[in-house]
């Protein structure tokens, strides 16, 4: 049993005996965590409870700072039927996740001063989760012109984002990561050139061959790749790339990074999880752009993971519609959501066979991805907002439910490990299992 937004008011609350990972001062023992006023006071052994304190016993538990979750799709405004701002942060909280960076391939498109602060508006109403808009680098009514990305940063984007749209021109995207880079926006780029499959629906090989679809060649993501990195070397802007898919794609970024241009990237647990394969016995549920890819290209992401070549860990949440998904595989939409299964599935696939360890995993998931937008977030320091979760890495649930909206998820009826007991989002509760021992 779970419950949501029981907080504690500001109150002080010491978190206590669990193991604290927080990648930001390399801790990893068994520590308390005192918090007051919405911030962490302390993290020390042994700390006393204050007068008038709740206890949180943590005890076997991973005590680490919140999930910042670089890619989430919440659908608020244009399609609120499969998402909107409140289910898609209660689903964020569910997976332990604090922090969201909101896409801006909304209806309209998030590409003005005035669509970022609805979204801030909204948020502020209705989110129990930080909301962190990314703006459009194009606009939706003239996608050959740049938005005011300096307006939208000034009231409240984080990054600029393609929206998943590859822009096609070489000189338009160049004047784009020129402009970012005044702003010192990261910008959020796809890597498929869409030009050589248009009509793709999943990846180009023998299974697409058999079972009839349309297929995206891997070399869609490396060609992407390529003009990118050249426009990072030209331009200097800072990059995020993803979600990195191929064999191919993990190798030119290890080049990139060996060549120190200023890149990071980022892949979904559904890359490393699983493969093309998935379409025969999920169908429609497993229809992801990019598509999911070879046992070859999994393996590559599984060692790019380990050895840090791949920065961060995000769902690409994207809710669809039940109705949407229920049509053949041809004309249903792509997108799988992936808040709720984000933790389980790093520490199933990621933790558990020993690819990362615990310190490294929330690193991926939550230190890294806040310092490369610069956000407060991501760590347990002294002072620092309480953003937290405190996660039972024992617990195995199989999943039936998700607090989304929506269902469109190959992961329903499957069973992982590591789930959130608690989550703490500036010192506010917003999520608590009831086997929690508080006092």
């Amino acid at each position: 049993m779970t419950s949501h937004n029981d907080s504690n008011k500001d109150g002080i609350l010491l978190i206590r005996g669990g193991r604290v990972v927080d990648p930001s001062s390399e801790r990893d023992g068994e520590f308390d965590v005192l918090i007051d006023g919405g911030r962490i006071v302390r993290v020390a052994k042994n700390l006393p409870p204050p007068s008038g304190a709740s206890v949180l016993e943590a005890k076997g538990c991973i005590v680490a700072p919140g999930l910042v979750d670089l890619c989430v799709h919440l659908r608020e405004p244009g399609n609120e039927g499969a998402e909107n701002i409140e289910t898609g942060t209660r689903a964020a909280a569910a997976g332990g996740v604090t922090s969201v960076v909101a896409m801006p391939d909304t209806d309209p498109l998030t590409d003005e001063e005035s669509s970022v602060q609805f979204l801030l508006r909204r948020a502020a109403e209705t989110a129990c989760v930080r909301v962190w808009p990314a703006g459009a680098l194009t606009m939706g009514e003239a996608p050959d012109r740049l938005s005011e990305l300096g307006a939208m940063a000034k009231a409240g984007a984080v990054a600029a984002s393609d929206s998943g749209q590859s822009i096609p021109s070489s000189l338009l995207l160049r004047r784009a990561l020129e402009y970012a880079k005044v702003f010192d926006l990261p910008v959020f780029l796809g890597l498929e050139d869409r030009s050589l499959a248009p009509d793709g629906m999943m990846n180009e090989g023998p299974l697409s061959t058999r079972l009839g679809h349309r297929g995206v060649p891997r070399q869609s993501e490396s060609i992407a790749l390529a003009r990118v990195l050249a426009l990072a070397e030209l331009t200097g802007a800072r990059l995020v790339l993803g979600p990195i898919t191929t064999r191919q794609g993990v190798e030119r970024i290890r080049d990139a990074k060996r060549r120190e241009l200023p890149v990071v990237c980022w892949t979904a647990p559904h890359y490393f999880t699983l493969t093309d394969e998935a379409v025969v016995e999920h169908g429609s549920m497993a229809k992801v752009r990019p598509p999911l890819r070879e046992a070859d290209d999994r393996e590559a992401l599984l060692r790019a993971l380990a050895d840090g070549i791949i920065d961060a860990v995000a769902s690409d949440h994207a809710p669809q519609g039940r109705s949407a998904k229920e049509q053949e595989f041809s004309a249903a939409p792509f997108g799988m959501i992936g808040l709720e299964t984000l933790l389980p599935l790093v520490v199933t696939r990621l933790v558990e066979p020993g690819h990362l360890s615990w310190l490294e995993a929330i690193r991926r998931l939550s230190t890294s991805p806040a310092q490369l937008l610069k956000l407060p977030a991501g760590t347990l320091a002294d002072g620092a907002p309480a953003d937290i979760v405190v996660i039972d890495p024992s617990e195995e649930r199989k999943i039936s439910a998700f607090s989304s909206k929506s269902r469109n998820s190959p992961f329903l009826g499957a069973t992982l490990r590591g789930f959130p007991q608690a989550v703490l989002v500036g010192g506010h509760v917003v999520l608590r299992r009831e086997a929690l021992k508080t006092a």
